[in-house]
């Protein structure tokens, strides 16, 4: 079955995104190609934590999360080469779709005072949202001993970021509105 988001993507904002572009192939219109979840946490402090954030960004990304280590030593943080330093997840296909439709439908509009985020872009048309607390995410367990912050990094085919902006817009980001 076709997720919700990949369907409305090419029925309605692929026409809308490509008309509004001037593109003449659709092949040219941008799209999110993958979504990257990411969490670091401090191996020194929360040495337990490793495999409970692993296990919590699974349960919410829907796809098992690979432990990134430390590339090398830094004797300032007291970190060793090969100590984990966080998890990460790639989401593409159906589970980016799936992913995404779950965090635009039910987990931002379910933060209290939630007037929209923030639409900086990182000048090649990608967009990257921080989240501080996982249990937003339906998901995540309640019973969690500590919050868990990520970085959810939408990657996308555009080539700047008014084009990137434009995507995310019609795939439902609810960016926050200027006061002027």
């Amino acid at each position: 079955m076709t997720p919700v988001l990949k369907t409305q993507y090419q029925e309605q904002v692929l026409p809308e995104l490509q008309k509004a572009l001037g593109l003449k192939n659709v092949h040219q219109v941008p799209c999110i190609e993958k979504i990257v979840i990411n969490s670091g946490f401090d191996a020194n402090v929360d040495r337990g934590g490793v495999e409970e954030t692993a296990r919590e960004i699974s349960r919410i990304a829907g796809q098992k999360a690979v432990v990134t280590k430390a590339r090398k030593s830094i004797s300032n943080f007291k970190l060793r080469e090969g100590m984990p330093v966080g998890v990460k997840v790639t989401l593409r296909g159906a589970n980016m779709y799936e992913f995404m439709y779950r965090l635009l439908a039910v987990a931002l509009p379910g933060i209290r005072d939630f007037r929209g985020v923030n639409d900086k872009f990182d000048g090649q048309g990608n967009y990257t949202l921080g989240v501080t607390d996982h249990t937003i995410f339906a998901e995540a367990s309640q019973d969690h001993k500590r919050t868990i912050g990520m970085d959810i990094s939408f990657v996308t085919t555009a080539d700047n970021d008014e084009d990137g902006r434009q995507l995310m817009k019609l795939m439902g980001m609810p960016f926050r509105k200027k006061n002027s």
